[in-house]
């Protein structure tokens, strides 16, 4: 949408066509409050959008969207650490089930650390301090040998930042506990856009293979 306008056409568009369909749902969701098994941490991206990837309606996914798809670390402390933030409200209050971290082909910040080209950015740079948390992954690019393409190197780099952060995510204490009792589960996806495919992380061997 390129500006203003045609979002309020696709909000004229919405009340006209699709809230009426779920303005019963709508009513409860405000009336009850939100109560989502799942939690999907994907990128911003404005292509892979979880919703609809899923096919999810309203209530049913709890999102949280940043560059890159990225968990960092448990870091307690006074900053201000926005994803830490939405998955201790995940996991604590809303008690969800399942988290699954969504990366997605052709990610422009798997892109700009690769390539690096925010090297030069000063470190206190948002994105270039963020897309950091990727340089534990990228020691999974080994094994791909130095005649690797450009194009392996990046999908290998797009599945090794979704291991990353299923890692990060088990230091978060609160997380922890809940998968060492059973009561949340932690999945990798990995959504190919040109294809529609979306893929899923084998947690047996650590590889990702077509959902269906």
């Amino acid at each position: 949408m390129r500006n203003v306008a045609e979002l309020m056409d696709g909000y004229r568009s919405f009340l006209k066509e699709r809230y009426p369909a779920d303005a019963e749902l709508y009513r409860s969701l405000a009336d009850n409050g939100q109560s989502p098994q799942t939690m999907v941490i994907a990128c911003c991206d404005s292509r892979s959008d979880p919703a609809t990837v899923f096919n999810a309606g309203p209530g049913q996914i709890f999102v949280v969207r940043n560059v890159a798809n990225l968990v960092p670390p448990w870091e307690p402390g006074g900053e201000f650490h926005g994803t830490s933030a939405a998955i201790e409200f995940a996991v604590t209050v809303l008690k969800v089930r399942n988290i699954v971290v969504m990366g997605h082909a052709r990610c422009g910040g798997i892109s700009a650390f690769l390539e690096g080209l925010l090297k030069d950015q000063p470190p206190e740079t948002f994105v270039s301090k963020w897309i950091s948390l990727l340089e534990p992954a990228q020691a999974e690019l080994d094994r791909l040998g130095s005649d690797a393409s450009a194009d392996e190197r990046q999908e290998a780099m797009e599945y090794a930042g979704i291991r990353r952060s299923l890692d990060n995510l088990l230091s978060f204490p609160f997380v922890k506990e809940r998968v060492d009792t059973g009561k949340l589960e932690l999945h990798g996806a990995y959504f190919a856009i040109a294809t529609g495919v979306l893929k899923y992380l084998d947690k047996s061997d650590g590889r990702f293979y077509p959902a269906v």
